[in-house]
């Protein structure tokens, strides 16, 4: 074995986040790490990066007891992790921040060709066309993710840790992954890998391990074990199923679009939804998916087309003015952009409706209080207190409380932008539930979503975009993955 981790435990102001954790990798292996959001996986790969030092047990790199004392050291041991949160310099360049700390020097100074042309060949491994010249913060989430697996491949590391890589990947995007996973094998690098797409764990992976509430459940070969057994070991419990049934009774037009376009996102765009259905939207990274939603809630401008709310035409130019219409929309990167993570889990479900909880520019605390209480109780917030901050609060709580947040507002038309993105499949469940709860309430949704199994499980039709245009349209009786990405690439 090239990493071996013995009855490790890990505490956080007195409550266990590890307790007694076995763990062991070999080298050229791929090993799953499993669990609910809060088991304690994220923990355990931070022990081992050097991020946190256990509080107990011990950890063996090959055949020696080691002290991962800070990630500077862990870089030292050979060990290097994509982190599940983007860090990332948004003002720099591709090749800045894979090289960040680690420059080519030449004569005293950055080899800026020498950085930009290691930077192009890491990138030629995925196919990828993006420069190494630009900046950070012109790319999309799912091209961010991969500047941050490749600055983790730069360092030629022997154990690689990927939490959630494909999150925000397409598919497309994720076979590229994968077929370099393959590579990474054959060359001897040990790999832990992390994530929620059980789907995507039997193409390359080959032990797993279960966490759950800190604890090791089991550790076994992927052989003959099926999805749901999985996600019953992860949660403890049979898992009902994993998609609710489809909506079936539809209510008058709530949105339609006529040659909309927002150059050069997407051009000519027409569709129309109805209360009471889920209407998905899929495509590759850059199809133009998110801007077109963005444009809708008047965060991008509109060069041509029209926008019709419930029979009405409507220009809407920000999105105040869309929340006042009665749109919501649950961005793609709800830590950066859906929440704001130091603030109370109820300040955050309030923000958009402070007309309604506000007395002469005061916030009244008690009508404030009921309200976020009976959205927690309504949709199975896991929660201590409600005063304290949401960072606090697992993936797919965050995710509730996003989706809180619109309910308040009393939303009409929602967007949700890869709503599962990096939550555990029990928390999935629920989502999928609470969106078809929405429709079941004349609700008009748009899902947006890199997950194909997910735009299959929940929408009544799915619009494919392909480099800013509409290449289908699929009713779910004959949409499959195979027909999606078909249209997704253009065919």
């Amino acid at each position: 074995m090239i990493l071996q981790m013995k009855a490790v435990t890990k505490k956080f102001f007195g409550v266990k986040a590890l307790d007694q954790v076995s763990f062991n990798l070999a080298k050229g292996e791929v090993h799953a790490l499993l669990g609910e959001n809060g088991a304690g996986k994220s923990t355990l790969m931070k022990i081992i990066a050097g991020i946190h030092e256990p509080d107990e047990g011990e950890i063996i790199l090959r055949g020696q007891s080691v002290r991962m004392s800070s990630p500077s050291v862990s870089q030292q041991y050979g060990i290097s992790i994509i982190h599940q949160e983007l860090n990332l310099n948004p003002y720099m360049t591709v090749a800045e921040n894979i090289f960040i700390g680690r420059e080519p020097q030449r004569m005293g100074f950055v080899d800026f060709g020498k950085m930009e042309n290691e930077s192009s060949k890491l990138l030629e491994q995925l196919g990828l066309e993006i420069s190494p010249k630009a900046k950070v913060s012109t790319l999309s989430i799912g091209e961010q993710q991969i500047v941050e697996i490749l600055k983790a491949l730069s360092l030629n590391a022997e154990i690689l840790i990927m939490d959630e890589p494909t999150a925000v990947l397409t598919e497309r995007e994720s076979e590229k992954l994968f077929a370099l996973i393959h590579k990474l094998k054959r060359q001897g690098v040990g790999i832990i890998y992390i994530s929620h797409r059980l789907n995507e764990l039997k193409l390359f992976c080959d032990r797993m391990t279960v966490l759950r509430d800190g604890k090791h459940v089991i550790t076994r070969n992927f052989d003959n074990i099926s999805e749901r057994e999985i996600a019953n070991l992860m949660v403890g419990r049979e898992l009902k199923d994993l998609f609710p049934d489809k909506p079936s009774q539809f209510g008058s037009e709530i949105l339609r679009v006529e040659s909309l376009s927002s150059e050069p996102f997407f051009r000519d765009i027409k569709f129309s939804l109805q209360k009471g259905e889920i209407l998905g939207f899929a495509g590759l990274i850059g199809a133009g998916r998110t801007e077109l939603a963005s444009a809708i809630f008047g965060d991008k401008p509109i060069h041509r087309g029209k926008v019709y709310y419930q029979g009405k035409e409507v220009s809407v130019n920000s999105p105040i003015q869309a929340v006042r219409l009665g749109f919501g929309f649950a961005t793609e990167d709800r830590k950066q952009t859906g929440l704001l993570l130091d603030m109370s889990i109820a300040h955050n479900m309030t923000l958009p409706s402070l007309g309604k909880i506000n007395r002469f520019g005061f916030i009244r605390r008690k009508t404030e209080k009921k309200i976020v209480h009976e959205k927690v109780e309504e949709l199975g917030i896991k929660l201590n207190r409600v005063e304290h901050p949401v960072k606090h609060l697992s993936g797919g709580n965050q995710q509730k409380v996003v989706l809180a947040k619109w309910l308040v507002a009393e939303t009409e038309l929602f967007f949700l932008d890869e709503p599962t993105r990096g939550i555990d499949v029990g928390a999935k469940s629920e989502i999928y539930h609470l969106i078809a709860k929405l429709a079941a309430q004349g609700k008009g949704v748009i899902v947006i979503s890199s997950e194909l199994p997910e735009l299959l499980g929940i929408c009544n039709r799915i619009i494919v975009l392909h480099q800013g245009r509409v290449t289908g349209e699929l009713h779910h009786s004959e949409a499959s993955e195979h027909a999606i990405m078909a249209l997704a690439a253009g065919v």
